[in-house]
Formats: C-alpha cells, structure tokens, sequence
C-alpha cells in the first residue's frame, strides 16, 4: 500500500511539474514553440492604427513586425483596455505590452522593461479658441481635466501642483480625450506629445485644438513591458533591438512615422 501510495504521489508530482513548465507562458521556448508572440495595444497614432484600408500599421506595428520576424514568431496585436495592462500581462493573455508604455518606478516593480527606445512627454491640450485663457498651468485652475484612464497623462495631471485639484475624468483612450475637448464637455486633455503632434492638423477632427507648447509636463521614455520572470525572452528582444539599432532599420521605421527625433538611441 505504502507503495503505491508513494508511486501515486510522485505521479501527481511529475504532471504537476509538466503542468508548470506547460503554463510558463514568460519562457523563451514557449514564445518560439507557439509560433507567435501576443502584444497588447491600444489604437494609438502614430504607434499603432488603422490606415484607410483597414490595414494596422505605425511605428510600434512595424517596430514589432520585425522584432517578431527575427524571433522566428508571427506578431499578434490584441487591443486592450489600458487600465487593465498589468492584469492581462500577469494573466497571460498577453505575453507583453508593446504600445507607447511609459517607463516608470511604479511599474517597474511589476513588470521588466525592455531597452528604452522613444523619448516622450506629456502635454496639455485645450481648444485653440481657449489660447488667450489658457496660457499656462496655473492659468488652468479650476478647469476641467481629461486623460486616458491608467495613462501616463492621468499620472502628470497627479503630480502637477495646479491641474491636481481640478475636477478630473478619465477616458477610454487618448483620442477619446481629445474628442471630450472637441466636444468642449472637458477643458483641458493630457496626453503623449507623440500622439498629439500626429492627429492635431488642419485635416483631422482635432483641427480645433492644439498643444499648449508652454506647459512642460512629464518627460518620459518607451519600453516593452515583459513578466519579471520573463527574462529570457526580455534578453533575446534586447539583442534583436540591438541589431535593428545598428543595421539602420530602427531609423528608417521612425523617420517613416516623423519620429526621428524622438529616438531615444541617435
């Protein structure tokens, strides 16, 4: 009996382990052996979005395209609520975020980031008719405030002294934002100046608006964002990216989506 007992448990044993090492979606081998790599994203110009066809393209897509084609693995996009990031990575639905992610002390006990590969910063945008009103921070008491819910522009309007105490909403997205200034049921927006600079034109939506170039908000840089424990697979990107720096690709890709100077590598 005592045996059996023993063979018994080390059978349950020895399927427990398969079932671990089965379940280490953060594991090099594992990437490779599924064929693909899931990245979560949100529609975000000129990261990740839709051309006129319907075809995703932007910087991030193509950045990961060929992060992915030197990986042997077929990139997936999955579009994500942004506030639930860190959940869908520590869930593994995902297997890392790859879209605009700030790098910061916070998220760094959560997750690992990748070489930084985009310079950034948060800036405030208001309605052009709102020039006169709005010239600065402090100007801005009382107004009301909008940024993508989770965002690094919800964490700049925290941390500014004046915009902290306005009344605040957080929004599904950043162009959601800028559609609630639009809209003018909010008064100021805080959102990446990457994304700003590429929708704010004479032929968008946003023609209305613009960035209030005084304002200096937070600066920040781009990383993907892996499992802590994904450290195989982080070591193997970084060494991709490496190579796409010095081969020139990285360059031609940014200069492709106005971003040259945003690199965070010259």
């Amino acid at each position: 009996m005592k045996k059996k007992l023993a063979a018994l448990l080390t059978t349950v044993l020895c399927l427990s382990m398969v079932a671990g090492c089965g379940s280490k979606k953060e594991d090099l081998a594992y990437i490779k052996d599924k064929g693909e790599m899931v990245m979560g994203i949100t529609l975000f110009e000129p990261m990740n979005y839709y051309d006129e066809n319907g075809v995703l393209i932007g910087f991030e897509t193509e950045f990961a395209t060929a992060v992915c084609e030197k990986l042997g693995v077929e990139p997936k996009f999955q579009v994500i609520e942004w506030e639930q990031k860190e959940n869908e990575l520590k869930s593994g639905t995902i297997d890392c975020i790859w879209n605009g992610l700030t790098v910061n002390d916070e998220r760094k006990e959560n997750m690992a980031f990748s070489t930084a590969y985009i310079s950034n910063r948060q800036v405030a945008v208001i309605r052009k008719a709102d020039a006169e009103k709005y010239p600065t921070a402090e100007s801005m008491e009382g107004a009301k405030m909008i940024a993508e819910n989770g965002s690094a522009g919800e964490a700049a309007i925290k941390a500014e002294a004046t915009l902290s105490k306005n009344p605040y909403i957080a929004a599904a997205a950043q162009k959601d934002a800028l559609l609630e200034i639009v809209a003018g049921t909010s008064d100021v927006a805080v959102l990446d100046y990457i994304m700003a600079k590429a929708v704010i034109n004479d032929d968008s939506d946003y023609r209305e608006l613009m960035i209030v170039e005084d304002i200096k908000l937070t600066p920040e840089e781009y990383a993907i964002g892996f499992r802590l424990e994904d450290k195989e697979l982080l070591a193997e990107v970084n060494k991709i990216i490496d190579g796409l720096v010095a081969d020139g690709t990285m360059a031609n890709i940014a200069a492709k989506y106005d971003l040259t100077e945003n690199l965070a590598f010259k």
